[in-house]
């Protein structure tokens, strides 16, 4: 049977085959220990559930408006409004079916055959996708581990031309680790003014930072980024609800409208009971997520520190999500253990066939000297899976 030539140029999510092969392994019995997943390891809170089953007992399973039910978009505004000071009403909100359904969508309200997205790396392996589903054209913006693996502003405002469409964000960041700081953003914004380009702001991993960071909404920096901003963000890191897919995005209403319209023949809406839960969610103030959070916090200066510990191993401290993102590009050129390592995916694929440590390449993440590890797993697996890569690479 034929295949669309749209479909035929999608290329399969590296993170997901890597965790699918280190499950094939796992049911042949095989002590693989992943880090592959980019999902807690804690289970969606009892409250929740238990907000899920009411509304299932009520009888809430009925098709809702495509945008979400009114009362769930009056929780997110509640939301954005106390936890990111940006004032939006319920129409200019749409409830998605993930936060991956909501980037998919804004693209397809926003872009144009031929447009330019810029697209800093490292990059969520979804995002280059997206985009060329959309018809446009993807412009990588190059970081490093020099400047953070953030772009600069001058950076920025070099790679605008009359083309440029939109300029695709994610803060905390899938999959660096890494968080822009309300000042760095504050430059970037100030670099956008008097252009028409549209800002995706990812902010799904928003409550996941460590240290002294900061987290600012890019939409709150001012007016002028406010207008020019879609904030997505979802349930699924902080709350530890990936498989109920609940993602939302908010935006000017124009644009939101169009989403809506998309959705009508896309999906309809998000599952009717679990858009009830994800109320009991928003309007938690139990401290379950800060629960969460300080265990990924210790969990990352372990692994940070343990990975800084191997030898030509370069990671930088993570400051938000679940992810340290090490350059291990020193060890490229290298024969171990019969396997010739020239890049990330090289590496990724011996490591896991020689020391059944799974692991994820950085070249789909547009940066091939690094590789990702989730921290959303346990101490005791952290430390056992760097003493291989440690006794892999010597």
């Amino acid at each position: 049977m034929k295949v669309s030539r749209r479909a035929q140029a999608v290329a399969p999510s590296a993170t997901l085959a890597v965790t699918s092969r280190a499950k094939e392994m796992k049911s042949q019995g095989l002590d693989v220990l992943s880090f592959g997943a980019g999902e807690p390891d804690f289970d969606t809170p009892q409250f929740i559930k238990d907000a899920a089953i009411e509304a299932l007992q009520k009888g809430q399973t009925k098709y809702t408006p495509a945008a979400g039910i009114l009362e769930l978009r009056k929780a997110i505004a509640d939301k954005l409004l106390k936890e990111n000071n940006l004032r939006y009403a319920p129409e200019q909100i749409v409830v998605n079916v993930g936060a991956k359904h909501s980037v998919y969508t804004a693209m397809q309200a926003v872009l144009d055959p031929g447009d330019e997205v810029l697209l800093p790396t490292p990059y969520w392996v979804t995002y280059p996708e997206t985009i060329h589903l959309a018809g446009a054209k993807a412009v990588i913006l190059e970081t490093s581990a020099e400047t953070g693996y953030k772009i600069t502003p001058s950076q920025l405002k070099a790679a605008i031309t009359p083309k440029t469409s939109m300029l695709v964000l994610n803060s905390p960041n899938n999959p660096g680790g890494f968080c822009y700081t309300p000042a760095e953003l504050k430059a970037l914004a100030e670099v956008l003014e008097g252009t028409q380009v549209v800002v995706l702001s990812d902010e799904i991993y928003e409550r996941l930072i460590y240290g002294n960071m900061r987290f600012a909404s890019f939409a709150s920096l001012s007016q002028d980024a406010y207008n020019r901003t879609l904030t997505i963000n979802g349930l699924s890191k902080s709350f530890s609800m990936t498989g109920w897919r609940l993602g939302y995005t908010a935006g000017p209403v124009e644009v939101i409208k169009a989403m809506s319209r998309l959705q009508d023949h896309m999906t309809s809406n998000a599952v009717t009971f679990v858009q009830y839960a994800a109320i009991a969610a928003l309007k938690d103030t139990s401290g379950t997520v800060e629960k969460m959070r300080l265990e990924f916090e210790k969990r990352g200066k372990v692994m940070t520190e343990r990975l800084n510990a191997v030898p030509k191993v370069r990671c930088v401290p993570a400051q938000g999500a679940f992810y340290c993102f090490p350059d291990v590009s020193a060890h490229y050129g290298r024969t171990i253990g019969g396997a010739k390592i020239s890049d990330s995916m090289d590496f990724a694929k011996a490591l896991l066939e020689q020391k059944l440590v799974a692991v994820v390449p950085g070249g789909p993440f547009g940066s091939p000297k690094n590789i990702r590890l989730s921290f959303a797993c346990s101490l005791e697996q952290i430390e056992k899976g760097i003493d291989r890569i440690r006794e892999w690479l010597s």
